[in-house]
């Protein structure tokens, strides 16, 4: 029998997914350029006119793939998923998240495909830094302004405490995996650069050392 109508709320999610699914191959495969809606369209089994309703277009959809990565890693953030967490512990589950998202070759793949072909297409830029980064930033800085009303952090513009937290956990190694210098870490791995990274932005590089020590000082 042949179905009429509209589709099903779960039937529209599931055809949703498929269209990101395929658009991130796709783009994969193909770049951004060098990839057309009608293509993505007609691999994903979707209209042209689902796509520019649903998504804007092309610069959109791209958004949206990049979104859907950062949802990985977000969402532990949310004040539900942290209430019975300590804030090392809400900062160890989403580093762990996030770094095993953003060292994924496929991940690495997308970030060059958006360096190399940005200065062409603004938009592109625009949607990959909304969707991914601020989005990440926004999101961590609401976590330290909550953890800060509970009295855990200094107070400190909570969106630099967001921008340096990012810094340190991605590092130099970032670079070398995105240069094709350093292979691509197991969980293992990443829970050793999680644990130093968090062990340093929240206890510092210097050792305590009593005020009344003077003994470092050069005599006189």
């Amino acid at each position: 029998m042949i179905k009429c109508g509209r589709p099903r709320k779960g039937e529209e999610l599931l055809s949703r997914d498929r269209l990101l699914d395929t658009a991130f191959s796709l783009f994969l495969e193909y770049g951004y350029g060098n990839l057309s809606l009608e293509t993505i369209a007609k691999e994903a089994r979707v209209s042209m006119r689902t796509i520019y309703s649903q998504f804007g277009g092309k610069a959109g959809l791209f958004g949206a793939v990049i979104r859907r990565c950062s949802d990985q890693f977000v969402t532990s953030l949310s004040e539900e998923h942290v209430l019975e967490l300590s804030p090392e512990e809400a900062l160890t589950s989403f580093a762990r998240q996030f770094l095993y998202s953003i060292t994924r070759p496929d991940v690495v793949r997308v970030r060059a495909i958006l360096i190399g072909e940005s200065p062409r297409f603004p938009d592109l830029a625009t949607q990959f830094y909304e969707q991914g980064p601020q989005r990440t930033l926004d999101h961590l800085a609401q976590f330290f302004a909550r953890q800060q009303q509970a009295g855990y952090f200094a107070e400190i513009d909570t969106h630099f405490l967001a921008e340096q937290f990012l810094s340190a956990l991605r590092s130099e190694r970032i670079l070398k995996l995105q240069l094709g210098l350093e292979p691509t870490p197991d969980e293992a791995e990443i829970d050793v650069w999680v644990r130093q990274a968090i062990d340093l932005f929240l206890h510092g590089s210097l050792k305590d050392r009593p005020t009344h020590d003077r003994s470092h000082l050069p005599s006189a």
